[in-house]
């Protein structure tokens, strides 16, 4: 069991198993993946009634998907406390830079310089937290979907609302990388 955590799996076998994962889902009922809707999904289960966009069944429309929530929050703990941790891949020139803006803990997927309450309360970890995540969820709202449901889901059924979104969510991150980013984190 360990061994599944203790090493990434060869992109030959996650690749097919992701995208086997969409023909599954469309054979179990037309179903479509993605994260996003759960957010819904839990407002409307936990406040039903109070708002208009939360009234509908969502233990129909979207049990399953709470349940494929649940076991990734499941396989992340797993992944956190049994496997064995790794030294995070990233080059040289991208800690060059990320060093130059004042980012030096590379012992996580989240630096510390960012993502602490310490560093939340300040204007740079205000921004990189709280209206970061606020864009993500509009964004989201606004494309219909996030990222994996667009990309995985979408492109596989062939929408081009899909290859819109997805051509957008590339563009954007682009953008934030080499303009937005920058600014927040170096400047602030």
């Amino acid at each position: 069991m360990t061994a599944l955590f203790n090493t990434e799996w060869p992109w030959y076998l996650a690749g097919p198993l992701i995208g086997l994962f969409v023909p599954a889902l469309l054979l179990a009922g037309n179903k479509v993946f993605g994260i996003s809707g759960n957010l819904r999904h839990l407002c409307s289960a936990i406040i039903p009634g109070k708002v208009e966009f939360f009234r509908y069944d969502w233990k129909g429309a979207g049990l399953w998907n709470l349940v494929f929530l649940v076991g990734v929050l499941i396989g992340g703990f797993l992944a956190s406390h049994i496997g064995t941790p790794h030294a995070i891949a990233i080059s040289a020139e991208t800690r060059a830079s990320l060093s130059g803006l004042g980012i030096h803990d590379f012992s996580s997927v989240a630096p510390r310089e960012l993502f602490t309450w310490h560093a939340l309360l300040t204007l740079r970890g205000f921004i990189s937290v709280v209206v970061g995540g606020f864009l993500v969820g509009f964004g989201t709202a606004y494309a219909a979907g996030c990222t994996s449901g667009h990309a995985i889901s979408g492109l596989a059924n062939l929408e081009l609302p899909s290859l819109i979104a997805v051509l957008g969510f590339f563009a954007g991150g682009l953008a934030a990388t080499y303009f937005i980013l920058p600014f927040v984190i170096g400047s602030l």
